[in-house]
């Protein structure tokens, strides 16, 4: 791996650009559950992932977790360093879903680049237009959906992340993306199981029929 191959805007960077954010760059390795960033004054840098899977979450006062996206191989966080952005207020929870390898660049030297680089000031609006289009469709999802739709989808994109029918999560696990009670994702789970759309054992959910799901999502 190399920070030159991971981070995306690479190829727009000027030499001087370049050298600066390779100097100030470094590299660390996680294992899956670390908490990398906690909370609106956790100012830890910018992350550039190389390998691996990161989640951002939010938790409230009675310990209900809701994941609001994901990072994969490539992404950039920009929430890990909240405090260069003006008025920003992020609670946000950031933790290694898998091992991972990321890099991480000083605050003050990407903020330097913002102010100086129409290439990293254009990137940094784009991803947080990105993540502001992902945070809305979440609060669309929890306030206007009913749960099986919801459900449904967190299998199909669960499915897509993993690269699998069969999902390694428990019940536990889905509620807490979910910020769900673990007792209804249970019964929403068997009620999916008596229709044939999945199949339920310790630790993992199989699902039989992705098509039927893919309609609960998005029905006809």
């Amino acid at each position: 791996m190399s920070f030159e191959q991971d981070l995306p805007i690479w190829g727009r960077l000027t030499a001087e650009e370049r050298a600066s954010l390779a100097r100030s760059a470094t590299l660390r390795r996680v294992v899956a559950g670390t908490i990398l960033h906690e909370g609106s004054t956790d100012c830890v840098g910018v992350f550039v992932i190389s390998t691996g899977q990161l989640k951002a979450y939010v938790r409230s006062e009675e310990g209900k977790q809701v994941t609001v996206w994901r990072l994969l191989d490539g992404d950039v966080c920009l929430m890990s360093a909240p405090c260069m952005i003006r008025d920003a207020q992020f609670d946000l929870t950031i933790e290694a879903e898998r091992d991972t390898a990321l890099w991480i660049i000083p605050t003050t030297i990407w903020s330097e680049l913002m102010d100086s680089s129409v290439a990293v000031a254009t990137y940094t609006s784009q991803i947080m237009a990105s993540r502001l289009s992902d945070t809305i469709w979440l609060v669309e999802q929890v306030l206007w959906r009913r749960f099986d739709e919801r459900l449904a989808s967190f299998l199909i994109q669960e499915s897509l992340f993993e690269g699998s029918d069969t999902l390694h999560v428990t019940h536990e696990g889905i509620a807490s993306h979910m910020g769900s009670a673990r007792e209804v994702v249970t019964r929403m789970l068997r009620y999916f199981q008596q229709e044939n759309l999945v199949e339920l054992s310790r630790g993992s959910v199989r699902i039989l029929d992705k098509n039927r799901l893919r309609a609960l999502v998005s029905p006809s």
